[in-house]
């Protein structure tokens, strides 16, 4: 057997149709032959072959088998492809393909020996001298073959250098069988790892005519070609450990810091949760850290010196709170509180006394095509004189305006502006809908929406009055009764203005109660000056069943002053009508009974 190492060996065989069918066989003996006498293995010489004609045939690759058997089962079933005589093409396929680490060759780092062996019988009809160059110079060793009628000088340009080594003339194919132990010798040659003294430090191995070193795994050749050093799998950088990363033998593992673990990847380290292991007796909250836990108490509690228990903690005491009138601790928190009479700002800290009118005003106004274009425009300027009266700001009087006809329309909602003159130029821009009359949709989206804190209405528990406002000059071609109902059980004191065709009872059922203090009706625009005689200012206090109902001073206040300013738009919009004189008398003696009435609750 040939012990001088392992080797890369490639078969390239002409099967041209000048190679007869037992000509043939004997060049299958002659491979065998070789094969036998070789150490075969993954890890000892490879063996591939090809063959050739006008085209290239791969019959097994260096990959392909390991074992002396299979290859000799593959060589037996090589069919001649019996063409032409195309030895450059076959060399060319050699170098890139069977020679190439994807079909089984060591990568030219390690060394192994790449030996191509070309059996042919004839001249090439193709160029051989520059391709032939190109795979020697690729560390390609070639033994050119010549048999009976080949071409010698075809077969010195094809073999590597000293050509008295590489080049054999076989007079005959019956020959080649004998050349076979010659040229095995040729191949097997010394072992020198064996017959001379190699310096290796861990391995020697053999090759025709030298040797080289080779290190164990985890460990790499020195540069002086004989020793080895470890390899520092860390030294990189690209070990990818979170933590730690520890060399071991050429290869790594990856640690992680007191307190962690490492991660199913087995590169990212998880801290370990002590909290779960449930000893830690903390009273709210427990939180791991490396090496142990603490314990945490929930907001407005203070960790006691046991480490575990908590106790609330008086933030009134403990804070700049900012109350004006004074501030009352809960669990975790704490809010101010006004005293009787006064009223929480939305600062949520200073007070203010009721009597400022502050209130949070819808008025939703009829857009059909009844109300006409011109009326329109009255019904603008009256909400703008409306407007003119009141205080408006973030913390004083908001107003929203809803316009609807055959659908429903936000012309803006009461956080959208915060002046009068703001106010007061989108009335004026906005634009008359017409269509149908859908009174019903209108308050189901004033509740739902209008007064919602999202668009601007400020929560109940300020006490700020919240006041919807209804014009309408026909009968509603939908139910009215669901919203108007929910509207006032939901806390909006609804007040109804009808004009024209206007149905009474569609009116009284949007308003609040007393229904007769709540509702005006008016025969057309040009004579609003009669709905002054119905806007009654005896509201506060309502009078329930049977006692007294007396509602927030705030709210009361509030509400006056709204119903005052009412009055006064409309007595400016009509002053000039003789019938108001009249009205405004009643009016006066009812504003001097509702002061009475005030006073004697105080």
């Amino acid at each position: 057997k040939c012990r001088s190492g392992p080797l890369d060996i490639v078969f390239v065989i002409d099967s041209s149709r000048s190679v007869r069918p037992f000509e043939f066989e004997t060049m299958r003996r002659f491979m065998m032959d070789i094969i036998g006498n070789l150490d075969v293995g993954p890890n000892a010489t490879r063996v591939g072959v090809i063959q050739y004609s006008s085209q290239v045939q791969n019959i097994f690759s260096l990959k392909t088998f390991f074992t002396r058997a299979d290859m000799e089962r593959a060589i037996n079933s090589i069919i001649p492809l019996a063409q032409g005589t195309m030895t450059g093409l076959a060399i060319q396929y050699a170098m890139n393909v069977a020679f190439s680490t994807q079909e089984g060759a060591r990568p030219l780092h390690k060394r192994i020996p790449r030996i191509a062996i070309i059996v042919t019988d004839g001249r090439p009809q193709d160029r051989v001298t520059e391709v032939a160059t190109q795979a020697r110079n690729a560390g390609i060793e070639i033994y050119a073959v010549g048999i009976q009628r080949a071409d010698m000088n075809s077969l010195r340009a094809m073999a590597s250098p000293p050509l008295e080594e590489h080049v054999f003339l076989v007079e005959s194919f019956e020959l080649i069988q004998q050349f076979a132990k010659q040229f095995q010798d040729k191949l097997c040659g010394v072992d020198v790892c064996v017959e001379q003294e190699h310096g290796c430090q861990h391995s020697c191995v053999s090759t025709p005519g030298s040797f080289y070193c080779e290190c164990n795994p985890g460990y790499r050749l020195n540069v002086d070609g004989k020793t080895c050093s470890p390899i520092d799998a860390c030294a990189d950088g690209r070990h990818g450990c979170q933590h730690h990363c520890v060399s071991v033998r050429g290869s790594f593992s990856c640690r992680c810091r007191p307190g962690y673990y490492l991660s199913q990847n087995k590169r990212s380290c998880t801290m370990i949760d002590y909290c779960s292991f449930g000893n830690h007796s903390c009273q709210h909250e427990c939180v791991s850290i490396p090496n142990g836990h603490y314990c945490r108490c929930r907001s407005g509690f203070t960790l006691q010196p046991d480490s575990s228990s908590c106790k609330a903690t008086d933030l009134c005491n403990g804070v700049d709170h900012g109350c004006e009138f004074k501030c009352v601790s809960t669990e975790g928190s704490y809010h101010c509180v006004c005293p009787e009479g006064q009223q929480l700002q939305a600062d949520g800290k200073t007070c203010s006394k009721c009597g400022a009118g502050h209130v949070d005003l819808v008025m939703v106004i009829d857009g059909s095509k009844s109300v006409r274009p011109q009326n329109f425009e009255l019904v603008k300027q009256f909400v703008n004189r409306i407007v003119d009266l009141l205080e408006v700001s973030p913390h004083g009087t908001r107003v929203g305006l809803v316009q609807y006809s055959s659908r429903v329309r936000t012309e803006f909602p009461l956080n959208k502006y915060h002046s009068a003159d703001e106010i007061k130029k989108a009335v004026m821009d906005v634009e008359y809908m017409e269509k149908g009359t859908m009174t019903g949709l209108a308050l189901k989206h004033m509740v739902e929406h209008s007064f919602s804190e999202l668009e601007g209405a400020r929560p109940l528990s300020h006490n700020i009055p919240r006041i919807g406002l209804v014009f309408t000059d026909g009968r509603s071609q939908d139910d009215i009764s669901e919203w108007a109902r929910r509207a006032k059980e939901s806390g909006i004191v609804m007040f109804a203005v009808g004009v024209g065709k206007a149905v009474e009872e569609e009116l009284r059922a949007i308003a609040s109660e007393p229904v007769e203090q709540h509702f005006s009706y008016s025969a057309d625009f040009t004579t609003m000056t009669h709905l002054v005689e119905n806007f009654s200012l005896n509201i506060c206090p309502e009078e329930g069943k049977g006692e007294t109902e007396i509602r927030s001073p705030c709210e009361c206040e509030a509400l006056v002053q709204f119903q005052t300013n009412t009055v006064a738009i409309l007595q400016s919009l009509t002053e000039k009508n003789i019938l108001w004189a009249h009205s405004l008398a009643q009016m006066t003696a009812r504003l001097e009974d509702l002061e009475k009435q005030i006073a004697s609750k105080k």
